[in-house]
């Protein structure tokens, strides 16, 4: 379905590495809400048929890895940590996502 979707995978694998990770569980029980959310936008927007549409859902996926990057700012995990870097790297190809989304 979205094997061939490199954002929407990365994304999957974010949340399935965030899972693991120890922190304030109020933090981490946000941090799998955010996570979550965005590889369920990333899926729904997908299927949009429009690019008003799917850039619509794909912002609210780039919101949602911005409150993660808070919640790891929160945690104290290190900015060169495999988990901040990977999410910077969804960061940056979901924008790319919104951006090359024309009207």
């Amino acid at each position: 379905m979205l094997e061939n979707f490199r954002a929407y995978q990365n994304s999957v694998t974010f949340y399935h590495d965030c899972e693991q990770l120890k922190c304030a569980k109020h933090l981490r029980d946000q941090l799998n809400r955010a996570a979550s959310s965005i590889s369920l936008n990333l899926s729904e927007g997908s299927s949009q048929s429009t690019a008003a549409n799917r850039r619509r859902f794909y912002y609210m996926a780039l919101g949602s890895t911005r409150e993660c990057q808070t919640i790891l700012e929160l945690a104290k995990v290190s900015k060169e940590s495999n988990l901040s870097k990977r999410l910077d790297q969804l960061a940056a190809q979901i924008y790319k996502l919104c951006k090359n989304q024309k009207s």
